[in-house]
C-alpha cells in the first residue's frame, strides 16, 4: 500500500502552480493543499505559507529534486 505524505511546504501560489505543472509534465501524481481559510478570508495564508504538496512517499525525492531545480539559489529545499 502506498503511503501519501506531505513533501513540501510552499511559500506562494505561483510556486505551487509552477511545481504542480512540472510534476504533471513528469507524470508524478500529487495533491496541493492550500492553507486558505474562508473564516479568515485568507489572512493566515499570506502570513505563513501558501500550502503543502502531498504525494506518494516513493516520489518524495523526485519532487524535491524538481523543486530545487525550479527554485532560485538560496531557496533550495534542505532536509531537516
Amino acid at each position: 500500500m502506498k503511503m501519501t505524505v506531505k513533501i513540501l511546504t510552499l511559500k506562494t501560489e505561483a510556486e505551487a502552480i509552477l511545481l504542480s505543472g512540472l510534476l504533471d509534465q513528469a507524470g508524478i501524481p500529487h495533491m496541493l493543499k492550500s492553507f486558505h481559510d474562508t473564516a479568515y478570508d485568507g489572512m493566515w495564508q499570506t502570513q505563513t505559507s501558501w500550502g503543502t504538496i502531498w504525494a506518494d512517499e516513493e516520489n518524495c525525492e523526485a519532487i524535491r529534486k524538481i523543486y530545487n531545480e525550479m527554485s532560485p539559489p538560496g531557496i533550495q529545499y534542505e532536509e531537516t
